[in-house]
């Protein structure tokens, strides 16, 4: 007699890691949300304080046109990634000890 679907699915979902991967996409999605927040509304007014005119993320260089190269947000975008990836990091290693070796 075959396996019912239910049970299919629940082997598939363990065997799978499934479950650990869908809490880890969740998990991420909160970090993420939490260090944009502590990125626009810590960093970036220490950011704008100290740049000339304070609106750094609305630099751009002009191209013909209208067009233009819309350099603050590429540098905005980069910096919460930079946070985001030291943030995961430092979490990971202190979480689940794991130590990086050296050379």
């Amino acid at each position: 007699m075959a396996e019912p679907l239910t049970a299919q699915l629940r082997r598939f979902l363990v065997e799978t890691n499934a479950i650990a991967l869908a809490i880890g996409v969740v998990v991420g999605g909160a970090v993420s949300k939490l260090v944009g927040t502590l990125v626009s509304g810590f960093f970036m007014p220490i950011v704008g304080s100290v740049t000339p005119g304070g609106e750094w993320r609305a630099w751009r260089i002009p191209l013909r046109g209208d067009n233009a190269i819309q350099i603050g947000e590429i540098l905005g975008v980069t910096m919460d990634f930079l946070i985001l990836t030291v943030l995961v990091f430092w979490m990971a290693t202190k979480l689940f000890r794991v130590e990086v070796k050296k050379g």
